[in-house]
């Protein structure tokens, strides 16, 4: 059942991807409409799930944010020290790092992975969780598909590339589900991950999407969207059980 129901996560992940890609000539306002979900997803979904979380478990919730602090600065150190070479960055102004955005891609098929785990356990539990859980992952699987896509080209990749990582997100919240049939995730340890998933999308968000979507564009239509995608996901989350 839980393998079926994340059917719907591929076609919801790849809506967003395509819509990315099509209008990529207006790319700076996608960047400011994800820059807002992320945002959204981190203040709205993520960090209430880790309140719940930590008081259930009785895990400290300073440790929480010490992961979510490691994996702000874990991302921020893989980019400016390994990536982008910091010891030559004069030499790469104005340049693009496409391998940037093939980390930054490939964390969010990470998380996608996580999703379908997510569904799946919820499953384990009960289907009317497994249900509610598999709603939650469909609302915001259409913002990881576009950030996906979106981290792909703002750094230099090109479009066929950036295809290819979109269908890899798109499958990954299915091998996901599968994936739970073989194993069983701890309270604790999924409370450690979603706190240093939450440093890595405000890292991306804050500091790189964001900046990048204001760089050449900086109009009013992109902070109009900007502060649309936070409101549309604490909208989606607010109206889900």
């Amino acid at each position: 059942m839980a393998v079926l129901v994340a059917l719907s996560t591929v076609l919801s992940t790849a809506l967003g991807g395509l819509f990315a890609l099509r209008h990529r000539d207006h790319l700076h306002l996608i960047l400011g409409f994800t820059a807002g979900v992320i945002v959204g997803v981190v203040a709205f979904d993520v960090l209430p799930e880790i309140a719940d979380l930590s008081a259930s478990t009785g895990l400290d919730f300073r440790t929480v944010m010490i992961a979510m602090a490691a994996g702000f600065l874990g991302f921020h150190a893989v980019e400016k020290w390994l990536l982008v070479h910091n010891a030559h960055e004069h030499e790469y102004a104005g340049h693009q790092h496409p391998t940037v955005g093939l980390a930054s891609a490939l964390a969010l098929c990470g998380h996608s992975l996580t999703d379908g785990i997510a569904i799946g356990l919820a499953f384990q539990v009960d289907h009317t969780v497994g249900y509610a859980v598999a709603i939650a992952v469909v609302g915001h699987d259409f913002a990881d598909g576009l950030n996906t896509v979106s981290l792909m080209l703002t750094h230099g990749n090109p479009q066929r590339r950036a295809a290819l990582l979109l269908a890899l997100d798109c499958i990954t919240p299915l091998a996901g589900a599968a994936l739970t049939l073989l194993f069983h995730v701890p309270d604790r340890g999924l409370l450690l991950y979603l706190g240093a998933f939450a440093g890595f999308l405000l890292y991306i968000g804050a500091s790189d999407i964001l900046p990048e979507a204001h760089a050449d564009h900086p109009s009013l239509a992109t902070l109009a969207l900007t502060v649309t995608g936070v409101g549309l996901m604490y909208g989606v989350t607010a109206a889900l059980p």
